[in-house]
C-alpha cells in the first residue's frame, strides 16, 4: 500500500510499500511451474534492486528487455493527438501566491557570492487522486526576460552494467520495471543545472557550462512516484505509462504557466534524453493538439531536442550489439550468431536472446553508458577527470533534511529512479517524430558517440528509416579549434553527434553540449570552421 498525509497546501508526506502487489504477482506466477524458477530469480533480483536504490541504467535496460503484450504497445496517444475527437478537459487550479512560496532563498552548500533565482515545489495534476509533480526551476542569471523557457525530462538510463548480465531471456513480468528517473537528480545535479554536488555530498560547486547561460530551465520529476513526486492514491503507482505521463506533464505545464505567468509569451522548448525519446515527442504532440482548442491556453512551443533518444525498440536492440562489436567488445563468431538468430523485427526469440546473452558475457562488466569510462570505484574517484560516482554524491545531498526543506519537498527517502508498473509504451516513436517535423517545429536529435545503450548507430538507423531528404550534408562542427562532433540536416530534423560524450552528453562533454544547445535554441547552425564560438 501507499499513503499520503497532508502537511499544508500541496505538501504531503509520502510512504511507499510495493511489496504487496509484487507478492500477488508472485503467487499468480508460481502457479505455473514452468515459470517458477525464472520468476523466483527475477523476483529475488527485483527486491535486491529496490533495496539498492535502482538507477537509470537498471530502469532503461530492463525496459529494453521487456516483451510487451500487443495491447500495451498500441500508440493510443498518437491516435488521440491526431484525431478530431475532443480532448478531455485539463485540470487547472488557482495558482495565486504559490510562486512566492516556491522561491528558494539558498540551497545548503551553495557557493558563496553566487545569486540566482531558483524555485521548487509541487504542481497538482489530479485533484481527485491527489497526484502532484515536483519541479525545480532556475532562471538564467542574465537577461532572463529575453531567453527561452526550456523543460528538461530525464528517462531511464545510467552507469551500471549488471542488468545486462541478470536477464538472459525476456520475462513478461519485466514490464513492471518501466521508466522513472529523476530530472532533478540527473539533469539538474549531474548534467546541465547550475550546480554540481561535491564528493562530500554536502556542498555544491558552480557548473561552468550550465544551460541556464542560454535559457530558463524547468526540471520536472515525472511521473508520480519519481523522486519527490507523489500521489495520494495507491493505484496511481500501478498505472503509470506513456499516455498518462504525457497528460500529467501537459497539465503540469498549464498550471505552472499560471503560476509563472510572465513566461507565457516566451519561446518554449522541450528537451530530454534516453526514454525522453518517448516523453518529449509525446508531450509535444499533445501540446500542439491542445493548442488547437479555442478555450485552451496556448503553449508557445518552438521545438524539441532529445539526446541519445530511445525511439525504436527493435532497431535499438540490434544496434546496441552492432556498436559493441564494432568497438571490438565481443567476438566475430558471436556477432555472426546474432546476425543469424535475430532478424531485426523480433528480438525476443530464445535463440536471439541466447546469442545476445553470449555477447553480454563476452563484453564483461563495463560502463555501457560510456564504453571508455570507468565504473564507480575509489580508484576512479582519485584518478579520473569525470567522476563516475556522482550518483552517490547527489543521493546523499538530496536526502539531507536541510536540502529537502530548502527545496520545499515532502520529507521522504529520495532516489534517482523508481521501479514502477508501466502499463503502456510505443515500440517505435518514428511516426510521431516525423509528424512533428512537418509541423513547423525545430527538431534535433543528438547523440554522444561512445554510449552503447542508445548508441549513435541506433539513431542513425532510425533516421534512415524515415527516408528524409538531406538539406545539408554530413559535416564536422568545431569548438575550441577541435572537432566537437558531426552534423547532418534532414528535411525537418537535424542530427548532431557530440564527440567523446556518453549517454548523458552534458556530463561527459559540458562545453560541447552547451555549444550544441545554444545553436538549437538560437536556430543557428553549429560552427563548421575552427575557432568560431557559440557563447
Amino acid at each position: 500500500m501507499s499513503f499520503q498525509i497532508y502537511i499544508s497546501g500541496q505538501h504531503k508526506v509520502r510512504s511507499h510499500c510495493v511489496f504487496p502487489w509484487l507478492l500477488l504477482l508472485t503467487t499468480k506466477t508460481m502457479m505455473d511451474s514452468a515459470f517458477s524458477t525464472c520468476f523466483f530469480f527475477f523476483f529475488s533480483f527485483y527486491i535486491f534492486t529496490l533495496a539498492a536504490n535502482a538507477n537509470q541504467a537498471d530502469v532503461l535496460l530492463r525496459m529494453m528487455r521487456s516483451k510487451w503484450p500487443p495491447a500495451a504497445q498500441q500508440d493510443s496517444l498518437f491516435r488521440l493527438s491526431n484525431s478530431s475527437k475532443e480532448l478531455p478537459a485539463v485540470y487547472v487550479a488557482p495558482q495565486h501566491g504559490l510562486k512566492d512560496l516556491d522561491k528558494i532563498d539558498r540551497l545548503p552548500g551553495q557557493p558563496e557570492g553566487q545569486s540566482i533565482n531558483q524555485y521548487a515545489g509541487y504542481v497538482t495534476v489530479d485533484h481527485h487522486n491527489g497526484r502532484a509533480l515536483f519541479y525545480y526551476f532556475v532562471e538564467s542569471p542574465e537577461d532572463q526576460a529575453k531567453k527561452p523557457l526550456v523543460l528538461w525530462l530525464n528517462g531511464g538510463d545510467r552507469h551500471h552494467y549488471h542488468a545486462l548480465r541478470c536477464f538472459p531471456r525476456s520475462i513478461d513480468i519485466l514490464r513492471c520495471a518501466g521508466p522513472g528517473c529523476s530530472s532533478l537528480g540527473y539533469g539538474a545535479m549531474e548534467e546541465l543545472g547550475p550546480f554540481r554536488v561535491n564528493s562530500d555530498g554536502k556542498t555544491l560547486r558552480e557548473n561552468d557550462h550550465s544551460w541556464i547561460d542560454v535559457a530558463n530551465i524547468i526540471f520536472l520529476e515525472s511521473p508520480a512516484g519519481v523522486g519527490f513526486s507523489y500521489s495520494n492514491t495507491t493505484s496511481d503507482y500501478r498505472s503509470n505509462g506513456d499516455r498518462r505521463t504525457a497528460e500529467d506533464s501537459y497539465t503540469f505545464l498549464v498550471n505552472w504557466l499560471e503560476r509563472f505567468q510572465e513566461y507565457k509569451s516566451h519561446d518554449f522548448f522541450i528537451t530530454g534524453e534516453s526514454y525522453g525519446g518517448h516523453y518529449v515527442p509525446q508531450l509535444a504532440s499533445l501540446i500542439l493538439r491542445n493548442n488547437m482548442k479555442m478555450n485552451q491556453s496556448t503553449i508557445n512551443l518552438k521545438g524539441i531536442a532529445i539526446g541519445n533518444a530511445y525511439i525504436d525498440r527493435n532497431i535499438n536492440e540490434i544496434e546496441m550489439y552492432e556498436f559493441l562489436w564494432a568497438h571490438a567488445m565481443f567476438s566475430d563468431d558471436t556477432h555472426k550468431l546474432i546476425q543469424k538468430q535475430c532478424n531485426g523485427s523480433d528480438t525476443f526469440s530464445l535463440e536471439c536472446q541466447d546469442a545476445m546473452f553470449q555477447a553480454r558475457r563476452e563484453t564483461g562488466e563495463i560502463n555501457l553508458y560510456n564504453v571508455y569510462a570507468p565504473r564507480c570505484s575509489a580508484w576512479a574517484r582519485e584518478n579520473e577527470e569525470y567522476d563516475p560516482c556522482d550518483d552517490d554524491y547527489v543521493r546523499s545531498y538530496l536526502n539531507d533534511e536541510k536540502v529537502q526543506k530548502a527545496l520545499h519537498a515532502v520529507p521522504t527517502g529520495w532516489g534517482h529512479c523508481s521501479s514502477m508498473v508501466w502499463t503502456d509504451t510505443t515500440v517505435s516513436m518514428l511516426a510521431m517524430i516525423k509528424k512533428l517535423s512537418t509541423r513547423g517545429l525545430r527538431v534535433w536529435l543528438y547523440s554522444g558517440d561512445i554510449d552503447a545503450v542508445v548508441p549513435v548507430t541506433s539513431t542513425k538507423a532510425s533516421l534512415n528509416m524515415l527516408d528524409l531528404p538531406i538539406r545539408r550534408a554530413w559535416l564536422p562542427w568545431y569548438i575550441d579549434h577541435e572537432v566537437g562532433g558531426y552534423v547532418v540536416e534532414y528535411k525537418g530534423i537535424t542530427f548532431v553527434t557530440v564527440r567523446g560524450a556518453g549517454h548523458e552528453v552534458p556530463s561527459y562533454q559540458p562545453e560541447s553540449s552547451l555549444a550544441m544547445i545554444t545553436a538549437f535554441l538560437q536556430g543557428t547552425s553549429l560552427p563548421p570552421k575552427k575557432g568560431k564560438r557559440m557563447f
